[in-house]
């Protein structure tokens, strides 16, 4: 029995990357994945991909900058549209040089548009759902970048930086409306920290398998520890650890 059979995961971003090794995991836990992108050849070879190692996987195509194609996707999703574990994980990077007073509206829009307002879509989509059934996982990823604490506070990536801090503090906002986990959904985020994806680039320390895992534990621990106590939720982690926001 894995600790996610029966349940249905929607992994944005989940066609490559940190995304991709966060759907490989969730899926080795049980449950039904489905990976989000905006390319739909890309999203079904990645289902492909954990198909043939025997998961059960789909790959779906849908912007998430746009609202309409992401409040469109339970009735495209039909059965697979009750979704348990969200998993927002689609993202860009901004541009080089982008500093506060050297970045233009259009690329701020971008950036926002993908990195905030698309997962601000996913939660608005999907967690009614959750908590009608009273269980349900959210999970953002943020970045070490996005801290108002260490990496944080430095320059430069203007766009970047903003739009994971106010992911950051839209967890900590919904998971106060969701009463810490009282209504049966865990909403956290977590920094995957510097990791070798299309993004993060070929020279960076980690595997984005590395970077997949405290999605992948946070999606499948349980609402209660083993002490019998409420798990801790709501907050911001690293390497399964709770660090500052």
């Amino acid at each position: 029995m894995g600790a996610l059979d029966d349940r249905v995961a929607l992994v944005t971003g989940g066609t490559r990357g940190i995304g991709l090794e966060a759907a490989r995991g969730i899926a080795r836990a049980g449950a039904t994945v489905i990976l989000l992108g905006v390319d739909r050849d890309r999203a079904i070879a990645a289902a492909g991909q954990l198909q043939n190692e025997g998961l059960d996987a789909v790959g779906v195509a849908a912007d998430v900058s746009v609202a309409k194609e992401i409040y469109a996707l339970p009735d495209l999703l039909g059965p697979l549209g009750a979704i348990d574990v969200l998993v927002n994980c689609a993202g860009v990077m901004s541009a080089p040089m982008s500093k506060t007073l050297r970045t233009t509206p259009e690329e701020w829009r971008r950036v926002m548009d993908v990195n905030l307002d698309g997962s601000f879509y996913t939660i608005a989509t999907f967690v009614p759902g959750m908590v009608e059934r009273r269980w349900g996982r959210v999970i953002n990823v943020s970045a070490c970048l996005g801290r108002l604490s260490g990496p944080g506070t430095g320059g430069g990536l203007a766009p970047y930086r903003v739009s994971k801090a106010a992911m950051n503090a839209m967890t900590r906002n919904l998971n106060a409306e969701l009463q810490g986990g009282r209504r049966g959904v865990l909403v956290d985020a977590m920094c995957p920290n510097h990791c070798r994806t299309d993004m993060g680039g070929p020279e960076a320390p980690r595997s984005a398998t590395e970077g997949a895992d405290t999605v992948v534990w946070l999606a499948t621990r349980d609402a209660v520890s083993p002490d019998g106590t409420a798990a801790p939720t709501g907050l911001l982690w690293e390497d399964r650890l709770e660090v500052p926001w």
